[in-house]
């Protein structure tokens, strides 16, 4: 009877201990999968661990557009962003986030956190979820959405929409030109506020597509106070200084308009010609390829439909 017990007893101690080894072996393969589920970003700032699938993303920037447009859940978002009419049916239900309200980013778990390299309390973000930072106009605006498309594991999806809007906005201003003529100049200037701006190239108003994709001429008072800035605040008395064949006018719904009221602007070539092509200001100030595609077809029917 004893002979009997004693291998019964030793299978019964196997099957004991690979009992209570099975959570350690489903562990170990579980951080395995987890590690596999994680991709390296070589950010400006270094390499950072960041999800190869992100699923909750919380953007404290303008870059809420590129991540829209490449198909990744945000679940919060920057006061710009949120009021951006563009994105108004994309964002209905997404949270109003800063960087200073940090309670509310835990509250929504993301699984990463973009923002702009001056936002506050950067290493308390960095301990709620992976964070990457970008220097605004470090780079231009269609390698900034490729960067972007190579931190959500997009990259092959990024460089296919910028193909395509390379094209796109290429065709358009040839037919732009061919309409305008090769020498007309073209000037960005916004109504915010109380006060009047003019752009150089790269300061988003569509300047990127106006003058970058399209190689449309800028007006050499523009390009001498505006172009290595990006912008430069005017005073209404000197507007016709800065005003081109055609004018791209962004208005923002609050601001003082009361300077289209005044002989010296009715006065403007541009504007007794009516080649002043009124944008939306609100949304205006972002160059993902969501708010691209808009300006872009505003442009083409500014310039080309009337």
């Amino acid at each position: 009877m004893k002979k009997l017990l004693i291998p019964f007893m030793l299978l019964l101690v196997l099957i004991i201990s690979a009992c209570s080894n099975s959570p350690k072996e489903k562990k170990q393969v579980a951080s395995k999968e987890t590690k596999s589920e994680t991709i390296t970003y070589l950010s400006e700032n270094g390499p950072v661990e960041v999800p190869a699938h992100p699923k909750r993303v919380v953007l404290l920037s303008g870059f809420t557009g590129n991540v829209i447009d490449l198909g990744v859940n945000v679940v919060g978002v920057d006061v710009w962003s949120k009021n951006n009419p563009t994105f108004a049916k994309e964002l209905k239900d997404v949270a109003e986030v800063s960087d200073e309200n940090l309670e509310k980013i835990i509250e929504l778990e993301p699984d990463l956190i973009i923002g702009l390299s001056n936002i506050k309390n950067l290493e308390k973000l960095k301990q709620i979820a992976p964070t990457v930072t970008y220097t605004w106009g470090k780079v231009d605006y269609l390698t900034q959405h490729l960067e972007i498309g190579k931190l959500l594991n997009k990259e092959n999806e990024a460089q296919k929409r910028i193909d395509d809007f390379k094209t796109q906005a290429e065709e358009t201003g040839k037919e732009i030109k061919a309409k305008v003529g090769e020498d007309a100049t073209v000037s960005v200037i916004e109504s915010y506020g109380k006060d009047l701006y003019v752009f150089g190239d790269n300061w988003a108003r569509g300047t990127e597509i106006l003058y970058q994709a399209m190689h449309l001429k800028m007006p050499e008072k523009v390009k001498e106070m505006a172009l290595k800035s990006g912008y430069y605040t005017l005073s209404a008395e000197v507007l016709p200084e800065y005003a081109g064949d055609y004018v791209i006018l962004s208005k923002y719904s609050d601001a003082d308009t009361s300077f289209q009221q005044t002989d010296t602007y009715k006065n403007i070539p541009a504007v007794k010609n009516n080649h002043v092509y009124e944008m939306n200001g609100q949304g205006a100030s972002f160059s993902d390829p969501i708010t691209l595609d808009k300006q872009l077809a505003f442009f083409k029917k500014s310039f080309l439909e009337k």
